[in-house]
């Protein structure tokens, strides 16, 4: 084996232990703003708080699955929410479970699963979410842009 392969095997390795953390700590991120009501969920709602209080948002979690890939309506929001995220430094990531988000935020008073596809953590006190799992996807993303990942996949963990 060369040396070469060692480093891809190493940073292959090192990739997906850094994914899994992230996936971890997006978990317990989204149970606990949750708990404090500080989720903003859908396409929709999430773009009334952005263009109100955009300094209000900590954290961007953009969701869909092989359903809705094609789904040219909701690229577009997406395109659109991450060029926001971008020009306000919102960390943004992309979750490819979108079964698993609805499992996480449970259902709505309807008994309906809620939309999904975009979930904003927000926060009134900009220093409720230091020394969290916040900073852990902070980190996760600032090192995804060190290397040209601007909007990192995380995959969360199974139950």
């Amino acid at each position: 084996m060369t040396l070469e392969e060692l480093r891809g095997q190493e940073s292959t390795t090192e990739a997906s232990d850094r994914m899994q953390c992230a996936g971890s700590a997006l978990e317990e991120l989204l149970v606990s703003a949750k708990k404090q009501d500080c989720l903003t969920v859908g396409v929709y709602e999430s773009a009334k708080v952005m263009n109100v209080d955009p300094d209000s948002v900590a954290f961007c979690v953009l969701a869909t699955d092989e359903e809705y890939e094609c789904d040219i309506a909701l690229q577009i929001h997406f395109t659109l929410i991450q060029a926001f995220c971008f020009e306000n430094d919102i960390n943004v990531v992309r979750v490819n479970d979108i079964e698993r988000l609805a499992d996480i935020l449970g259902k709505e008073e309807s008994g309906e699963p809620k939309d999904a596809h975009c979930i904003l953590v927000t926060s009134s006190d900009e220093d409720s979410w230091k020394g969290s799992a916040l900073d852990k996807l902070s980190v996760f993303c600032e090192e995804s842009r060190s290397v040209y990942d601007w909007v990192p996949a995380i995959t969360l963990p199974e139950r």
